[in-house]
């Protein structure tokens, strides 16, 4: 289950590890769905390439910046790609559902830009 501190929170900070273990810290748009926190990404990032290295995360929730408060409690997990079509529609959906208009407007410019191409995958993070 998604702890409420991290459901609640308009961004979080999503922790994958380097090859030398240093953790890379990156704020994202997180959503709970059943007992899964949702994200949504770009193939192509660095946090993409890490997970299919190494499954472990962090999720903290931070600010748009990735500003995470002092104190905050962190939550430890593993990740997995969503890269198949019924996963990415999970996952849109329930950005819509969450950020509405903000959401999407992201990914409606993304596939106009892209001639309908959206290169993004979703992330299932269990906590």
């Amino acid at each position: 289950m998604v702890p409420p501190y991290i459901a609640h929170s308009p961004y979080v900070s999503l922790v994958t590890f380097r090859r030398d273990g240093t953790p890379a810290p990156t704020p994202v748009w997180g959503v709970p769905d059943g007992d899964e926190l949702l994200v949504w990404t770009r193939s192509d990032s660095w946090k993409v390439k890490r997970l299919r290295r190494d499954a472990r995360v962090t999720v903290t929730p931070c600010d748009a910046r990735g500003r995470v408060a002092e104190g905050a409690e962190a939550a430890e997990g593993t990740g997995r790609l969503l890269e198949d079509r019924a996963g990415l529609a999970r996952v849109r959906r329930a950005m819509a559902r969450k950020y509405g208009w903000r959401f999407r407007i992201v990914d409606g410019g993304g596939a106009l830009m892209r001639l309908g191409k959206r290169p993004h995958v979703g992330i299932a993070v269990k906590l």
